[in-house]
């Protein structure tokens, strides 16, 4: 694990077609990229793709990041081969697309990756982070799984569940202040951290970032805006504090 002494990396260089600096692996019956940290490490995180899928290469990035930053850091393919959403896809046809796609029907997969992790990393503390559909999959996770010791979900909570707020371990919620995709208010008050404050007995953190949209914590360097950088950078750093203090 990375010492006190060394700061966590926020991003790992310009990378124009970027590929990953892990290797995939096949798990069971999930493939899955796999990225190890230069020193044994008894600590892991998984991170869960978006919509995009776990060969999307802005995944693999922070899956790297994770890596750099002292963890095994394991994206498994949590849509079985089903074929992930494409820029060329038809927006109506998303909610057909996602019935078989299902954020909050991974538990058998986690199984499997927390098994590998355990049984042939070495892993003794696991935490997870996933983006959008990902995030969606941690919140869930948070309110199944009590063997991962912390939770980042980025732009994703579970809406149509009346017991979402009863997490088992601590969980870290980001969402950008322009996300077209969850409503501000939605996020901040009325609904998530007014639930969590009534039912949550874990520890547990909401923050929104000025000005960004959906996805904005996963580009890679040479995909920022100016103004949008520091909001990034600050975000994964945010990330990679919280995984510290509970990983």
């Amino acid at each position: 694990m990375t010492s006190d002494a060394q700061p966590f990396l926020y991003d790992i260089g310009k990378r124009t077609d970027y590929v990953g600096l892990g290797h995939e692996e096949q798990v069971e019956h999930i493939k899955a990229y796999v990225c190890k940290p230069s020193s044994v490490t008894d600590k892991a995180v998984i991170v869960i793709h978006d919509i995009y899928g776990w060969q999307f290469p802005d995944i693999r990035y922070i899956a790297d990041l994770v890596a750099a930053a002292g963890y095994v850091a394991i994206c498994p393919d949590f849509f079985l081969g089903k074929k992930p959403w494409t820029s060329a896809d038809h927006w109506a046809e998303f909610r057909d697309w996602l019935k078989d796609r299902d954020p909050t029907k991974v538990d058998r997969e986690a199984d499997v990756v927390l098994k590998y992790l355990k049984e042939q990393c070495s892993a003794k503390k696991i935490g997870v982070v996933g983006f959008s559909w990902g995030g969606m999959a941690v919140h869930h996770l948070m309110l199944k799984n009590p063997e991962l010791k912390t939770g980042v979900s980025l732009y994703g909570i579970i809406r149509d569940s009346d017991d979402r707020y009863n997490l088992l371990n601590p969980t870290f919620f980001i969402f950008g202040e322009k996300d077209h995709t969850i409503s501000y208010d939605q996020v901040s008050i009325i609904l998530l951290e007014k639930k969590l404050k009534q039912y949550c007995q874990v520890e547990y953190r909401i923050k929104v970032y000025p000005g960004q949209v959906h996805g904005f914590a996963e580009l890679k360097p040479e995909d920022m805006k100016p103004r949008d950088k520091p909001y990034i950078e600050e975000a994964r750093k945010d990330m990679m504090n919280w995984l510290k203090t509970y990983v």
